[in-house]
């Protein structure tokens, strides 16, 4: 059963979620501050940390940063009533692996812990397909109308991380921790050449593309939307 640590400090919905997901078997856990939050998250074994950005005292953009700086690795989807994307971006860039907005569905956020969980332990996407596109993750094979597209072993990491993450905007930081090897000097230049690479093999018009949208100033978004 998959441990999951509610950080939230409105009663009404911290209990909603503690039901809603010990109805679909997760093992719930539920604390309403900050610092309690850090003292259970580095001290007991968790698979998925639920943290809400707007706590008393320690809010959830500090509990995040320090558990990163602290080296725990346990996945951390941001709950936030923020709408502004900068703010989100922030939160990405202190390693937290997803956010969803509030309100949202209890099946909207099943879904997004699903995906995360997924991510972190590795398990296969099998073939996804977008429109005209397919991949084959497991045989890092890509088809664009049925015909092969010869993507580079970075391309393909890069547009890996994006059907992972599709629907959520990605800094250029974000990109480089999750395609690059650890400690390779990487540019925004760089990246923004790699996509428009990528774009150049993928998309059925680059200049006007309908997957990979730039947000300027932000980042990037796959907004594909599975077939």
């Amino acid at each position: 059963m998959k441990r999951i640590l509610v950080v939230e400090d409105e009663p009404d919905i911290a209990m909603g979620l503690e039901a809603d997901l010990r109805r679909h078997g997760y093992d719930v856990h539920a604390v309403s501050d900050g610092q309690t939050a850090l003292r259970r998250a580095k001290g007991e074994p968790w698979h998925l940390i639920l943290l809400d950005v707007m706590l008393p005292g320690v809010d959830g953009f500090e509990v995040c940063r320090d558990l990163r700086r602290s080296r725990v690795k346990t996945p951390i989807i941001l709950l936030t009533a923020k709408t502004q994307e900068a703010e989100k971006v922030l939160g990405l860039d202190l390693g937290a692996d997803d956010y969803v907005t509030k309100p949202f569905s209890p099946r909207e956020l099943r879904a997004r812990i699903s995906a995360v969980l997924r991510r972190f332990e590795g398990e296969s996407l099998g073939v996804s397909r977008f429109g005209d596109l397919e991949i084959d993750f497991d045989g890092a094979i890509v088809r664009k109308q049925g015909v092969a597209v010869d993507l580079t072993a970075l391309e393909f990491r890069l547009l890996k991380t994006f059907v992972e993450r599709r629907g959520r905007l990605l800094s250029r930081t974000q990109l480089i921790e999750a395609v690059w090897e650890r400690g390779t000097h990487v540019s925004d230049r760089v990246v923004d050449t790699h996509i428009l690479n990528l774009r150049k093999k993928i998309e059925t018009d680059p200049s006007h593309p309908r997957l990979i949208h730039g947000v300027r100033g932000l980042g990037y978004r796959f907004d594909g939307h599975e077939t």
